[in-house]
């Protein structure tokens, strides 16, 4: 008999201590959106942000403030193919609340899914790849300005620039292509692709490059960099002695923001299809 009461007693112990670790229920959310009319992820004072429109149409549909940590920042004009940001909420969520979230949101932002995870999960600090793709034009295309650069009429050489990309991959220390002024504790990253492809009809190319954490401005210089490099205006060696001697890098300019994507992230606990 007390070994009965005993075992209940243990079993509702297990039930309550459950509920009560799980009171506040976290969950992410997957979307993507076209950064045109954004002035990045984060919020900000006086611009209107990615985070901003999300939270306060999260908030109305869910009838309380809800406050989202996103996977990363953007700069304004960036894209996002994939992007995935968390938040706490205890109660059910309301039918059909997908399909309203979208309805509400404007059409640069695209909901697909919510995703139950742990308490402890975190979509900045658990992210163990990031990928990202530049995309530049070679022929004037007025329905490719928001989403890729036109570098006028120039060829650059994608053997060259694939050569100083691979080069890229031996160095961990970027505080080359760092911008100046940031507030990283290190400029270390481990970078697993970075290489230059044509598009289909070979009227582009993009570059992809993912790596374990990304700089401030990172990826826009580095493919400054690269195409200085494939123009034939600067050499390689240029590069890597910045990069050796962990100098700041003058490359001359940044790659404009529009033809930066963030592409796909990964965690170990989420399979992306």
């Amino acid at each position: 008999m007390h070994f009965l009461i005993n075992f209940a007693i243990f079993v509702l112990y297990l039930v309550f201590s459950n509920h009560i670790s799980r009171i506040q229920m976290r969950y992410f959310i997957h979307f993507a959106y076209k950064g045109t009319p954004f002035h990045g992820w984060q919020k900000q004072n006086n611009a209107i942000t990615v985070q901003e429109v999300l939270d306060e149409k999260l908030s109305i549909i869910l009838t309380e403030k809800i406050e989202t940590l996103g996977c990363g920042r953007t700069d304004t004009g960036v894209h996002a193919k994939q992007y995935y940001a968390h938040f706490d909420f205890n109660k059910a969520f309301p039918k059909n609340f997908l399909n309203r979230l979208n309805k509400l949101l404007p059409s640069e932002i695209a909901i697909y899914d919510i995703i139950d995870v742990e308490d402890v999960a975190h979509a900045r600090f658990d992210a163990t790849e990031r990928t990202y793709k530049y995309f530049i034009h070679l022929n004037k295309d007025p329905f490719l300005d928001d989403r890729s650069w036109f570098i006028g009429n120039y060829k650059p050489d994608i053997e060259l620039m694939n050569i100083a990309a691979k080069a890229l991959l031996s160095f961990k220390d970027f505080s080359s292509f760092e911008k100046k002024g940031s507030d990283n504790t290190n400029s270390l990253c481990t970078l697993f692709t970075a290489k230059w492809e044509y598009t289909e009809q070979k009227t582009g190319m993009v570059f992809t490059i993912s790596a374990n954490r990304f700089l401030r401005n990172m990826v826009r210089r580095i493919v400054a960099c690269l195409l200085e490099i494939g123009l034939g205006r600067m050499n390689q060696q240029i590069m890597i002695n910045a990069m050796e001697n962990k100098a700041y890098f003058e490359v001359g300019l940044t790659a404009p923001a529009n033809g930066l994507h963030l592409w796909e992230i990964k965690y170990p606990y989420i399979v992306n299809c």
